[in-house]
Formats: structure tokens, C-alpha cells, sequence
């Protein structure tokens, strides 16, 4: 079990840290096992030194071991409860920075210099917070994070599975992502209902040649946005106009009546790049 932290605050005897009770509205599930906790520090993946952000810290568990290690850790927590908590608990550390943010929301291109994430995710918004810091892989350099195994088998799904989707395509052409290990429900508290499973992703460069990469990565969400419709229907429903994606069709080669989840990933590669040289030339005209 963790080592509960015990701290000083405004208007209270030294509260134990461990005790604050969670929010289900912002998917506050805390980990409380200090084995899978150091587990998930993988010394080969961060070292001294490293600069490295943890999204909704909660209790601290992971963030102790960070600063023991001697990492730069930025945590950013929505909770303002948890944030005094914390702030207090790990002021004597000079390796410690907090920031009360939106982790969806918060400017992570402002970080100096590459960074790392080491988080045990928010249930709840784990998806939104993948896509964004996706979003901004050109400023990291890898992570390590908890999610409910849900979600760690969309990340690592195959084409054609049912678990195929836009999150597939998008990490798997931007990064190599492996399941590490699953974590059961009495690890945390509360429980949740699911299991969890810890994912190592490394950023590298497209494994597919990208116009560019956010364009790719619009139409990819648009294209899995009604997974019953054919691609062409879920495509014009995003706004692609319909005679242009007949042109693109036809010289892609791609059946206008498939699904997003039989495409390979170099296929919506192909589509995007057309649909971006194509509705640039339409723009500049």
C-alpha cells in the first residue's frame, strides 16, 4: 500500500491525503498500490532529469516516485482540493511544479523543451485527453499511461476488429503503442468496474507519407463518425462535398461502399492526402 501523505492545511489538523474522497464527476479513481505504482515508473523510459508531465496526480502515489527519482514533474489537477493538498504535500521538492488546468485544454506546446507523460488517466475523459496529447506529439517524446483496457484494446486494435476506430488509426500511424500490463479494480479506490491496463507510447515519425497531419486526422474521426454508414455517406455527413469524393474514390481505388473499420491505414492515408491536394486546389481556385 502506499505510505499515506500526510500534510498540512488551511484550517485543518493534518489531513491524510489519502482520505480525500473522490468526484465522479471528473473520473477520480486513485491508485493505491504503491507496487504497480513504481511498476509504471519505468526506469528505462524516464531517468533523472527528464521533464515529465503527470495529468490528474490525485493522491500522489505516482508523483512521490517521480520526485524521488529526480524527474522535472508538472502536474496538472482540475481538483482545486486535491491541488492544495498536493501543492503543500511537495513544496519542499524544488523539482515539483502544479498547475490547476484542464488537461484537455491546457497549452502544452508552452512547455520548454521534449517532455514525457507518465498519468494514470481520468476514466472519463481519457479519450479527449489521447487525442490532444496526440495532437501535440511533436512536443513529446513518448508516454506511459493507466486506462481502462477498453480503451488500451482500441489503442492497440487490428483493422476489421470491432474494436478498430479512430484513436486505431490515428496512434498507430503516429506512434508505436504496447500494452504493458493490466491492473484489477482492487488497486484503486474507489473500484472501478473494469480493469485497467498501462500502455507505453513512443512517438516517431508517420509510418505513412501525411499532407499533413491534422487534416489526416480530421478525416479519419469523420470517417469513423457513423461506423454503420459507408464511407462515402459518413464523409459527406462531416461536409466533404459529394462530387469531389467520387473523383477521389475512383482514383484511390477505395470502394465508396466500404466501412472506416476495413481500411488499412496507408488507405486513409491515401484518401486524406487526395481530399487535402484536392480541396486546396478548390480553395486556391
Amino acid at each position: 500500500m502506499a505510505r499515506p501523505l500526510r500534510i498540512e492545511y488551511p484550517g485543518v489538523n493534518m489531513i491524510n491525503l489519502t482520505l480525500m474522497p473522490p468526484k465522479k464527476s471528473w473520473g477520480q479513481h486513485f491508485l493505491i498500490d504503491s507496487n504497480i505504482a513504481r511498476k509504471i515508473v519505468d526506469p528505462s523510459f524516464v531517468s533523472a532529469g527528464d521533464r515529465v508531465v503527470e495529468i490528474g496526480p490525485g493522491r500522489g502515489i505516482l508523483t512521490e516516485i517521480l520526485l524521488k527519482m529526480g524527474t522535472r514533474v508538472l502536474a496538472i489537477e482540475i481538483d482545486p482540493r486535491l491541488s492544495a493538498m498536493l501543492r503543500s504535500a511537495f513544496s519542499s521538492y524544488p523539482n515539483f511544479e502544479l498547475v490547476i488546468a484542464d488537461a484537455c485544454r491546457y497549452p502544452y506546446q508552452d512547455i520548454k523543451g521534449p517532455f514525457k507523460v507518465i498519468s494514470n488517466l481520468p476514466y472519463n475523459i481519457s479519450t479527449p485527453i489521447l487525442f490532444r496529447l496526440l495532437e501535440e506529439r511533436d512536443h513529446l517524446s513518448g508516454m506511459i499511461l493507466m486506462v481502462q483496457k477498453e480503451v488500451a484494446d482500441r489503442l492497440t486494435a487490428p483493422v476489421g476488429s470491432k474494436q478498430y476506430g479512430a484513436l486505431s488509426v490515428l496512434f498507430q500511424a503516429l506512434a508505436d503503442v504496447k500494452m504493458a500490463f493490466t491492473v484489477p479494480p482492487q488497486c484503486f479506490r474507489p473500484r472501478p468496474d473494469v480493469l485497467s491496463a498501462v500502455i507505453k507510447v513512443t512517438t516517431r515519425e508517420p509510418k505513412v507519407t501525411l499532407r499533413e497531419k491534422r487534416f489526416f486526422a480530421t478525416v479519419v474521426k469523420a470517417a469513423f463518425s457513423h461506423r454503420r454508414k459507408f464511407l462515402s455517406n459518413a464523409l459527406a455527413d462531416a461536409g466533404f462535398e459529394g462530387p469531389i469524393l467520387l473523383d477521389i474514390f475512383k482514383e484511390t481505388g477505395i470502394d465508396s461502399r466500404r466501412r472506416a473499420e476495413t481500411l488499412l491505414i496507408k488507405e486513409f492515408a491515401a484518401l486524406a492526402n487526395k481530399l487535402y491536394d484536392r480541396m486546396n486546389y478548390v480553395t486556391i481556385k
